[in-house]
């Protein structure tokens, strides 16, 4: 009997004590978790942007040096899921290059893989250069 009482005893004791656990995304952004994963996704593509944009403007006599681009200014205008999910995807972005202080220079159609290969580009528009002398 003694030893029937310690078992449901121990038994009692072991499940009232059992906290359920639960997972929770941490995010330590200053944006909420969608728009932190939209940076983090565009972040991640930097180089074959990179790429395209000295593509797309290397003929442009016009075009002022060292053009760069921002991802809070980047837009994802589709991602096209080409297998199953998990599987391989295609991201379409609408670019738009600077120079010196935040200076619209053009805008941009970019096309990548999620793998960050180059698919494709189109430059849509181009602004007029400003210069301060």
């Amino acid at each position: 009997m003694k030893k029937l009482t310690l078992s449901l005893t121990l038994i009692i004791f072991l499940v009232s004590y059992n906290t359920p656990v639960f997972s929770q995304t941490i995010n330590e952004a200053d944006t909420e978790i969608c728009e932190t994963l939209k940076y983090a996704l565009i972040n991640s593509l930097r180089d074959p942007v990179d790429k395209a944009i000295s593509e797309i403007y290397k003929d442009d006599e016009e075009a002022p040096e060292g053009l760069i681009w921002a991802s809070y200014d980047t837009e994802i205008l589709k991602i096209k899921q080409l297998s199953g999910v998990g599987g391989a995807y295609e991201i379409t972005l609408k670019v738009q290059p600077y120079y010196r202080a935040h200076i619209t220079y053009g805008e941009d159609i970019i096309v990548v893989s999620a793998d960050g290969k180059l698919i494709d580009y189109e430059h849509l528009k181009t602004y007029p250069r400003v210069d301060f002398n």
